[in-house]
């Protein structure tokens, strides 16, 4: 090892990859410097997958299951730089926070995961594995092309999205559906030739607030939800009638939902409106997909559908991670365990592979793709100071499950 793992080190680091752009498919600087910091730090093995996903482990004295630290390398665009209060690729520093793309979410995290387990060197029982992956900010085709590579096992994940220090134990999923009105375009000056694919918009509409109003809730996770967020009109043309319209839903999802159950519900909301559709249109209802190229060059269409998940409260991963923690100022008072409001990887690693999972990082949500991204360095050096603890914890609870 030639760097300590120390916290004054780890924040070095967070700062240098946040000065690092790296949207999703363009993270290969990220993940180029990520590597060289493993090595330096005296990870056993620092491997890449086909995506570019960067892999690395602390060999452990054996006897106990590997654990995987994971955040992601890729961010959200910066947006306009003039509405940041500092540039958004700073990195640095000021009045007590680390500042820019991905201070919280989740290139802070990212370096004390990294330094963390670096610090568990001939420590822990079983291997640390630190998985950092390529497009989580896109619907986690880098976590499900990791673990479905074979190139990491954990038996049990901590995910690195921001909790506030708490446990974060699940999510609700994401969908992305499309809505499409088919008619038949004209000249806007011979409406009388066309099918309007608008006039059949309003009906669609009302057939989706209808199912918004009457969604399904979980006891720990709450409510789905269910919002049109754009419309598309094709041809895009102020003189052209158009005949394609596209509905965009945003669908916050709960685990037990399918891509079938989805549409179903959809199709049967919208014919409970428009139960004959006129001669010459048609209405057709799909998950969103979009074409994904990763930097190391590989592309598949893939659907927008980010699985959700949940754990238990009482899973022996859950309590035991919760006690190692402890509260920030109340150390002998277990952390409070609570769902995220966003989602993450953990739908992929719990919801899809069945792998035990959880959440802890510095960090407040309310941050998170905002221009006042921001981690506050005095909670992050707390959580720093509690990583060894959780990463044993969990081990030992994943041995014994």
């Amino acid at each position: 090892m030639n760097r300590e793992p120390t916290f004054e080190n780890a924040l070095a680091f967070a700062g240098d990859l946040i000065r690092i752009p790296s949207m999703s498919g363009e993270e290969g600087a990220v993940a180029a410097r990520l590597q060289e910091e493993m090595r330096v730090l005296g990870f056993d093995r620092v491997e890449v997958d086909g995506l570019g996903s960067v892999a690395g482990v602390v060999k452990g004295r054996g006897g106990a299951p590997p654990v995987m630290l994971s955040c992601h390398l890729d961010v959200v665009a910066e947006g306009a730089h003039e509405e940041w209060e500092h540039p958004p690729f700073c990195g640095d520093v000021v009045d007590g926070h680390l500042h820019g793309r991905g201070a919280m979410d989740i290139k802070g995290p990212m370096a004390l995961q990294v330094y963390a387990a670096a610090a568990l060197a001939h420590r822990a029982p079983g291997d640390v594995i630190v998985g950092q992956v390529v497009y989580e900010e896109r619907g986690g085709w880098g976590m499900e092309n990791l673990v479905r590579s074979g190139l990491v096992n954990p038996a049990a994940v901590i995910i690195g999205e921001s909790t506030y220090g708490d446990i974060a134990l699940g999510h609700r999923g994401r969908a992305q559906l499309e809505v499409v009105i088919r008619g038949l375009a004209s000249h806007a000056s011979a409406p009388d030739r066309a099918r309007n694919a608008l006039d059949l918009l309003p009906g669609v509409l009302t057939g989706v607030a209808a199912l918004a109003r009457r969604q399904e809730s979980d006891p720990v996770l709450g409510p789905a939800s269910l919002a049109p967020t754009d419309v598309r009109v094709r041809p895009e043309s102020p003189n052209v009638i158009p005949d394609e319209v596209i509905v965009v839903l945003d669908w916050r999802i709960l685990p037990t939902d399918t891509e079938a159950s989805l549409i179903g519900r959809v199709e049967d909301a919208i014919a409970e409106v428009l139960p004959d559709v006129p001669a010459g249109y048609a209405i057709e209802c799909r998950l969103a997909s979009e074409r994904q190229t990763s930097y190391t060059g590989r592309s598949a269409d893939r659907n927008l559908l980010t699985p959700g998940f949940l754990m238990e409260p009482d899973h022996a991963v859950v309590t035991a991670a919760a006690s190692a923690v402890g509260r920030r100022g109340a150390p002998d008072t277990a952390a409070r365990s609570r769902p995220w409001t966003f989602a993450t990887d953990g739908g992929w690693t719990c919801g899809v592979f069945g792998i035990p999972t959880i959440g802890f990082a510095p960090g407040e949500e309310r941050y998170a793709h905002t221009n006042r991204e921001r981690l506050d360095v005095e909670e992050a050096r707390w959580a720093f100071s509690r990583y060894p603890s959780l990463v044993l914890a969990v081990q030992e609870a994943a041995a014994k499950s």
